[in-house]
């Protein structure tokens, strides 16, 4: 475990590496381990790795010795996981782009790490209206006294907001850092990182010393949507990272909640925008307790994390049906599928696959959930 945990970590360093290349690798190979020592020819065999990348691992694998790097790593970055570790948080390993080593410093919570304590993200934008930043205050702390622990970035507005709503109710807070966990951005925050830190729990797939950029931060996201079981937006304009953040929990099969607000509030239109494309709305505390309430229990099989709605129940029988909703239904499995990709996968308008799905509902084989997503039952 040692042994595979080095070499995450010094295939990390590659440029050009990220995260797909480095699944693709250890899928291919069954280790990184073999997959450091094969030679380049089995290496571009690899999708996405051609001859400029394998002079470039070539180098790599000269200079860096995988047990003496990390030796050194710990010096300076004695606490991280990688995937070769147990304790690495299950509900990453779901998505395509999971970080290759994750950094941490405060309270480890292990129910959190294997998928059982429940987590929801808030975003939104950095410049909040004083309805933003009341309603934030008042979810993150009807969160944190229901049980939740709430993820955000601590960025200036919402994401400060939120972790400081969560952590004054007594709640576990989570914050995903765009730099290392050396350094606070922004540096108005210190009070709020040190709270955090004694109460909850400081992340990044950044190594310390690494300054805050521009580029960093939108990489950050998909680790705030990776690890929210949901995900809330509660003010964001058109164009804002808290937007990013949304479209990546709905790529990884995350529900997506927004708070509504008025047309005339520029911090408004992102979050109507969302609601537009089938984002859940927040209508109240109560209503987002009673949502947030029927998510779907975590089944952990095989160190893998799978959501289903499902209890061990007999299979029904399925009807004759006509051929448009036998199409429908054969796409279908028991896990939930987005809307549009139904739609692509079967030989039918957009119209006649919802009148489908309307019927199939209807007579108890299929089941919409949150996010315009199906499954069979």
């Amino acid at each position: 475990m040692v042994e595979e945990r080095a070499y995450w970590l010094v295939w990390s360093q590659v440029t050009g590496i990220g995260p797909v290349l480095l699944s693709r690798l250890q899928q291919h190979f069954g280790t990184l381990a073999e997959a450091w020592s094969s030679p380049a020819m089995a290496l571009g065999e690899v999708q996405g790795i051609g001859k400029q990348l394998l002079e470039t691992i070539r180098q790599a694998r000269s200079q860096l010795h995988p047990e003496e790097f990390l030796e050194q790593h710990y010096l300076k970055n004695r606490d991280f996981w990688t995937p070769a570790d147990t304790n690495y948080p299950q509900l990453l390993r779901e998505i395509s782009t999971l970080p290759p080593v994750l950094y941490y410093r405060g309270l480890v919570n292990l129910q959190e790490n294997q998928a059982i304590k429940p987590t929801v993200g808030i975003v939104g934008t950095r410049n909040p209206t004083e309805y933003g930043l009341r309603w934030t205050r008042k979810i993150s702390a009807a969160l944190a006294q229901h049980g939740f622990t709430v993820v955000s970035g601590m960025a200036a507005g919402i994401d400060a907001e939120a972790h400081r709503g969560c952590l004054e109710a007594g709640g576990r807070t989570i914050a995903v850092l765009g730099s290392g966990l050396d350094i606070v951005y922004p540096p108005r925050n210190q009070l709020l990182y040190e709270q955090i830190q004694q109460q909850g729990l400081l992340l990044s797939e950044y190594p310390a010393a690494t300054k805050p950029n521009r580029r960093h931060f939108p990489q950050r996201n998909r680790i705030i949507a990776g690890l929210s079981r949901a995900l809330l937006v509660m003010e964001a304009p058109s164009k804002s990272g808290a937007l990013i953040t949304a479209y990546q929990a709905n790529e990884f099969c995350r529900d997506v909640y927004a708070l509504p607000g008025s047309l005339d509030n520029p911090n408004s239109l992102g979050c109507l925008g969302l609601l537009s494309r089938g984002a859940q709305v927040i209508l109240s505390v109560g209503h987002l307790l009673e949502m947030l309430g029927a998510l779907p229990e975590v089944d952990l099989k095989d160190s893998a994390v799978q959501l289903s709605l499902l209890s061990p129940e007999q299979p029904q029988s399925v009807p004759d049906l006509e051929p448009e909703l036998a199409q429908v239904l054969q796409v279908l499995t028991f896990e939930p599928v987005l809307f549009d990709v139904i739609v692509q996968q079967v030989d039918l308008s957009t119209g006649q696959v919802s009148s489908a799905l309307l019927q199939l509902e209807l007579l108890g084989l299929v089941s919409q959930l949150p996010g315009m997503r199906y499954r069979r039952c």
